[in-house]
């Protein structure tokens, strides 16, 4: 399934993060000490995500998102080989 452009109408507050990312040693995964840094507010329209970063204090930018233009294709454009991938042929014994 694909969900389309269906959740591209939508702000998305994200706070920047207030310290550096640590590789942790064990895992080698990456870590913070931030709990801010996995928070996402999502708001249906830019007035309210500006309102709520007003009634709270907090300074933002705003980031309008980039016009993307759809590429028509076709269906039988999905089983075309793409340049990402190769086919090498095997022998045949």
């Amino acid at each position: 399934m694909q969900a389309g452009p269906v959740r591209a109408r939508e702000w998305v507050l994200e706070f920047e993060p207030q310290g550096p990312s640590e590789i942790e040693p064990l895992m080698g995964w990456i870590s913070s000490k931030d709990p801010l840094q996995q928070v996402r507010v999502v708001f249906q329209r830019l007035e309210e995500a500006i309102s709520y970063c007003e009634r709270r204090g907090l300074s933002f930018t705003i980031e309008k998102p980039a016009r993307h233009k759809p590429r028509l294709r076709s269906y039988a454009e999905n089983f075309l080989p793409s340049e990402r991938t190769s086919i090498t042929p095997t022998p045949v014994p």
